[in-house]
């Protein structure tokens, strides 16, 4: 007999503002428990010393967490000049020293060099895995990670402010995977000082802003009915990139039981023809019925094969 879940089937997305101290897995576990919720998932992970945008899956939302993962995110992060750590932030123990302190005039000349595609080491203590064991781990065991660079994007990185001659206020659009700490680590080395990250806040991911984040505090001290009515944001809000494709009642149904859809007739072809131009090289498209998600799906010719159907 199969375990009954724990919890109300709640589907959609909640834009948690994270606190400072709490990692993405304990910040997912909170809300969860606040919402009572059965299933739940996060898109997009934030180390504990960070703070801000964290989208939390619900119920069938879940399915459409990679897509999150993937959206174009947006930080701001101050740097400590002078001072390189461990870790490449402010929790790290102090390894290296400076005192070389850049002025605006050769940040600013030093910014365009990590604008578009760029290769980046990541940290030390990162999540990678290096035959089967975490980066972070093999590092707290003293011994050094070889980690391979990476290509990422950085789209902008702009200067925002100088409080002072050992800090500067930087914000960046960048795209997954890219490493904030990286990013201080070898903008301070290009600048003759070395340097860690002492704040950093993620802004955005994807269609997920401040606009619309709640804190934990502000959670806990709504009636939860009233916070998922008022605070969850449709499935398809992680899928702003992907294109939509609207089905017919029999279609919706063949694509929930699994089954592919032949789009043959003149109105089909017309409606392959208005989203081609859209589909990606993974030709998938959010089907549609009624204005609610089926299905993930791809496009094979005048085929829509379901990739994963979504159950509301």
């Amino acid at each position: 007999m199969a375990r009954k879940r724990k919890g109300q089937p709640i589907h959609g997305w909640l834009v948690l503002d994270k606190p400072e101290g709490l990692t993405s897995t304990q910040a997912l576990s909170k809300v969860r428990r606040l919402l009572n919720a059965e299933k739940a998932g996060h898109g997009g992970t934030l180390d504990p010393l960070a703070t801000g945008i964290l989208p939390i899956a619900l119920g069938e939302a879940t399915k459409t967490v990679s897509y999150a993962m993937d959206g174009a995110k947006t930080y701001r992060f101050t740097v400590r000049w002078g001072e390189r750590t461990a870790t490449d932030d402010r929790e790290g123990a102090i390894i290296d020293r400076s005192d070389a302190r850049p002025d605006e005039a050769a940040i600013r000349a030093a910014l365009p060099a990590f604008l578009g595609e760029i290769d980046q080491v990541p940290p030390q203590y990162c999540a990678i895995k290096v035959d089967g064991e975490r980066a972070y781990d093999i590092a707290r065991d003293g011994d050094v990670v070889d980690l391979a660079a990476r290509r990422v994007r950085i789209d902008r990185f702009e200067l925002v402010e100088m409080p002072d001659a050992d800090h500067a206020v930087f914000e960046i659009d960048c795209g997954k995977g890219t490493y904030v700490r990286s990013l201080a680590r070898d903008l301070a080395e290009a600048l003759g000082t070395v340097g860690h990250v002492a704040v950093l806040r993620r802004l955005r991911v994807g269609r997920f802003t401040l606009d619309t984040a709640i804190s934990l505090d502000e959670l806990a001290a709504m009636d939860h009915g009233a916070a998922v009515e008022r605070l969850l944001l449709p499935i398809e809000t992680a899928l702003d990139d992907i294109p939509a494709l609207a089905l017919t009642e029999a279609e919706a149904h063949r694509l929930r039981h699994g089954q592919a859809v032949a789009l043959l007739t003149r109105q089909d072809l017309e409606r392959l023809t208005a989203i081609r131009g859209a589909v990606g090289g993974d030709g998938i498209v959010i089907a549609l019925f009624a204005g609610k998600p089926v299905a993930l799906a791809r496009v094979e010719g005048a085929e829509v094969r379901p990739v994963r159907v979504i159950n509301l």
